[in-house]
């Protein structure tokens, strides 16, 4: 029995749906552990820089003490520097993610 044009596309398609679907099981396991991955990355990522200022404001405050809160005003600097990079990384990972998907095959 010969198939036909139109069975043999709707068999391609049948097929495309189920290696998706295949795909998408076998990455379930890896997107978790990804996403916890991403979420300790992110906490390092905003906790140095905010460390670093802190650090460094309390010497400046030992050293040279006077008007100026260094160590409010280098912790708050810290957060944002780290908040910023974090932003800019997972928004490069999301760009990726998507672009992944997006992909003809």
């Amino acid at each position: 029995m010969k198939l036909s044009d139109e069975d043999t596309l709707y068999m391609r398609k049948v097929n495309e749906v189920a290696d998706r679907k295949l795909k998408a099981l076998r990455q379930v396991h890896k997107h978790v552990w990804q996403g916890l991955g991403m979420m300790g990355i992110v906490g390092w990522t905003i906790t140095v820089p905010t460390l670093l200022g802190l650090t460094l404001g309390l010497s400046l405050d030992n050293a040279y003490p006077g008007a100026y809160a260094w160590t409010l005003n280098l912790l708050l600097l810290g957060m944002i520097v780290g908040c910023l990079i974090a932003w800019h990384w997972v928004s490069k990972e999301y760009r990726e993610m998507n672009d992944d998907e997006e992909q003809p095959k």
